[in-house]
């Protein structure tokens, strides 16, 4: 079964110079693929999802009853956030710039953004509340609001600047494209 929020949805090709490469632009995409980070630790909570789920069977065959139906709630809710987390990032279309958290979503329509473009400041390192100097990609609203919608020292950046200017890029050109941003 294929997973189409595991990857980006055509290979970057340095040669290819189009900012929107893709056919239909009202479907939402995400412009670069989930970091290793983000990756290693969905694993690592699908692994632990399989020892609960091995736990539930134990359980229900040893026990019964209620230890069961916990184990396998846990083991859903395990699930769930592994594969939340596997969908968080920033994803674009024609109808705007969509920023995908854990436990929220924002969605702000181009025409709503004032700017889109990279900032140097201090950033979250992997979301902690732990900050170093990095670079952001935020968006700007009218009404003088900012969004982040990613940052050098993400999950799926930390590693690797050149897949973070590309994503960023291909963002702002997308804003270009949308919004009339210059």
């Amino acid at each position: 079964m294929p997973l189409s929020f595991l990857t980006a949805d055509r290979p970057f090709d340095a040669a290819d110079d189009s900012a929107l490469p893709y056919d239909d632009h009202d479907q939402w995409r995400r412009p670069y693929r989930p970091g290793p980070w983000r990756v290693g630790v969905a694993a690592v909570l699908l692994l632990l999802s399989s020892f609960i789920l091995f736990a539930t069977v134990v359980t229900a065959l040893a026990a019964g009853g209620s230890g069961a139906v916990v184990c396998a709630v846990v083991s859903a809710v395990v699930i769930a956030v592994a594969l939340r987390m596997l969908r968080m990032g920033t994803w674009v279309s024609r109808h705007g710039v969509r920023r995908v958290a854990l436990l929220r979503t924002s969605t702000v329509a181009w025409q709503q953004a004032s700017a889109v473009r990279t900032v140097q400041q201090p950033v979250r390192w992997l979301g902690l509340p732990r900050t170093v100097q990095g670079q952001a990609l935020v968006l700007e609203r009218h009404r003088g609001e900012r969004l982040h919608l990613m940052t050098t020292h993400s999950a799926d950046f930390l590693s690797s600047g050149d897949a973070f200017d590309r994503a960023a890029d291909t963002v702002e050109a997308w804003g270009a494209e949308y919004a009339r941003i210059r």
